[in-house]
Parts: structure tokens; sequence; C-alpha cells
């Protein structure tokens, strides 16, 4: 089984390592992280880098293909060798996914027209635009295309894809694994929890992703 998660400039970085944790347990998983060039891509924060070993061009058709999310979306937006890569990967492969803004970068390639996707929850309203209907889920699963919300659900989806392949005793034995037992110290992990001041002030401070911060 072929996997290939994306890497570009300024990603973030739990949003591509989540799911490979995840997914390179897969029987008979070959996971490769690609991009444009081989080399060390920049996560967001610049001081963690990724190493694609692949470019896109060599890995055409892999199975599953994963985009994460992050301020560099933008340009992946843009990016036509990404794009055609994502549209010919995605005629043939099994599973087509995307964590956090990953999934605008799906939509910018045609991917989404008519489904429900998922994203970064202040990201959510994008999704129209690329003909998709914001759906305000952790994973959300439309034929074989596969979204996640925002940065640490790319884990729950990769579980949730596990599952799909392999059945649910594999993801729960990859979930014991990799010791999956999320107890945050604050309940505060999405908009609808969150206390009304922290949201606003978030929103108000952060250096919204969509405008490349």
């Amino acid at each position: 089984m072929d996997i290939a998660i994306l890497l570009f400039d300024r990603l973030t970085a739990l949003d591509a390592v989540g799911p490979y944790e995840v997914l390179s347990r897969l029987p008979d998983a070959n996971l490769t992280f690609v991009a444009t060039e081989a080399g060390p891509t920049r996560t967001d924060t610049k001081a963690l880098a990724l190493v694609a070993d692949a470019t896109l061009a060599d890995v055409p058709h892999p199975d599953i293909l994963l985009v994460p999310g992050g301020p560099g979306q933008n340009e992946a937006e843009k990016d036509e060798a990404i794009l055609d890569w994502l549209r010919t990967a995605h005629e043939t492969t099994t599973w087509t996914t995307s964590v956090c803004t990953g999934s605008l970068v799906l939509g910018a390639a045609g991917l989404l027209e008519g489904k429900r996707a998922t994203t970064y929850w202040l990201a959510l309203d994008e999704l129209a635009k690329y003909g998709a209907t914001p759906t305000a889920e952790r994973v959300v699963i439309d034929g074989k295309v596969v979204t996640a919300a925002g940065v640490s659900s790319g884990i729950d989806m990769a579980l949730t894809l596990a599952a799909e392949v392999g059945g649910a005793d594999l993801a729960q034995m990859l979930q014991l694994g990799i010791e999956y037992d999320p107890q945050p110290p604050f309940d505060s992990g999405s908009e609808a929890k969150a206390p009304a001041h922290i949201v606003e002030v978030f929103r108000a401070s952060s250096r919204f992703i969509l405008e490349g911060g």
C-alpha cells in the first residue's frame, strides 16, 4: 500500500506527523513524504524541517494521499504542480485525505465539488468557494474523500482510515500502540467548547492561517 504525504513550505507539523504515526504502521504500508522537490521543508514555526524523500513525479499513483494544512496552504492552493499531481493521483487513489486547511488545497484542485468536507474551524466557510458543503465535524467521509478538522484531528482521521482499511481491531491496536488516550487539562479544543472570551481573544490576536500569518 503506497501512502504519500504532501509537504510544502510552512505546513503545520502535526498535520503531517500525527497521521504518519498511524498510517506508517498499517500492514504493508510504504509511506513516503513527497514535495515538488526532494529535500527538507520548513514547517510554520521554522524551527522544524520535514524531509521529502521523493518528488511528486516519483509517486504518481498512491493508494492513499494526504494533504496537511498550515499557513503555506495559501501558496499550495496556487501551485499548479501540486494541483495537477492531486488531480491525477485522485483518479486512482483508494483514499484522498486532508488535515486542517489541507482540504482547501483539495478544493483548489477541484476534488471537493459537491462533497461534504471539514477544515480548521476559522477556515470552515472557505470550503464553500470550492463547491463543498462545510461540515463542522472532526472527521468527514464522503465517498473516498476524507477530511479532518484542525491539526490534532489528523490522528483521529488516520485511525478512522485504519478501521476502514483493516477493521476496528487493527485501528484499536494502532491506537494502543501509540498510547493515544487524550486527557487534556482543559476542554477548550473547539469553538463550541472554549469559553467565549477565549474564542474572542484568539480571533482578535491570531495570525489567521488563511492570511499566511
